[in-house]
């Protein structure tokens, strides 16, 4: 099996998770960030979506009721842009409808992640970003076990800034250590609300707490993701606009884009 996830996943440089033990942090909003930042610097770029009762990167990146495609060397990504920079992989194109849950248990679980690594036609990448869902359960514990052959750079921890959230992510920080995952750094997603009329940052959830618990274990702190609506307005009004001519170029024009550019610059040089 190692064998055939190294092989399958050959044309890749570069494979980072995006990692939090606390849910409703922002962990596909970010994960899809680092992607469009990636995408927008000349990168092939591809995110596999293992949240697998909660796929929302699918929905974020406007491909909703897009099918996966097979071909003779196994599923060909959904592509969320012209130029086929971009290409996503989940379990949302293989639902009936999006609003089917996911009822499985963990042996399940484990066999389409496995399925996601060995038969998914990656191609060439630059980066392959891997959303994981929250916790320290059976996907994280398969993901790390398929991809201890093939080295992935690390992974990026999301926290946000409130006591109740770092709790939780510090035993995700602690996971890493334990499968030996080397931690790029530490992000903290909802820090401030940016005014949108006066640009005056307002700490709704403290601030702080995620630059503080980098620091106790060692990691860097990669910054700070204030909270955008603008964001939400862009994803909401994608449908089935490509990923060129809506998401993206709305991105790169938004405050967001500025703040996150810098931390995905600090993750690049950390993985080259």
């Amino acid at each position: 099996m190692a064998d055939t996830i190294a092989t399958n996943l050959s044309g890749i440089k570069h494979i980072i998770l995006v990692l939090s033990g606390k849910g409703g942090v922002g962990k596909s909003s970010i994960a899809m960030q680092l992607a469009l930042c990636l995408v927008q610097g000349g990168n092939k770029v591809g995110i596999l979506d293992i949240d697998l009762t909660g796929p929302s990167i699918p929905r974020m990146l406007g491909l909703d009721g897009k099918q996966v495609h097979q071909a003779s060397s196994g599923w060909v990504p959904v592509f969320a842009d012209e130029n086929q920079n971009l290409c996503c992989m989940s379990i949302g194109f293989l639902l009936q409808n999006k609003d089917d849950s996911v009822v499985w248990r963990g042996p399940k679980k484990n066999a389409m992640i496995k399925q996601f690594l060995t038969d998914v036609c990656w191609g060439e990448l630059n980066y392959l970003i891997i959303d994981t869902p929250p916790g320290t359960s059976d996907e994280h514990i398969s993901i790390a076990e398929y991809l201890k052959d093939v080295n992935p750079d690390g992974a990026v921890i999301v926290t946000t800034p409130q006591a109740v959230a770092l709790a939780d992510v510090r035993k995700e920080l602690n996971f890493c250590n334990k499968v030996k995952l080397p931690i790029l750094g530490v992000i903290e997603n909802m820090s401030g609300f940016v005014c949108p009329h006066c640009e005056e940052c307002t700490n709704l959830f403290s601030s702080g707490g995620g630059e503080a618990m980098a620091q106790e274990f060692g990691v860097e702190f990669l910054g700070r993701v204030p909270i955008d609506p603008s964001l939400t307005l862009m994803v909401e009004r994608l449908d089935d606009t490509t990923l060129e001519n809506g998401l993206i170029k709305n991105y790169i024009e938004s405050n967001l884009y500025k703040a996150f550019n810098k931390i995905s610059d600090k993750v690049i040089a950390k993985v080259t």
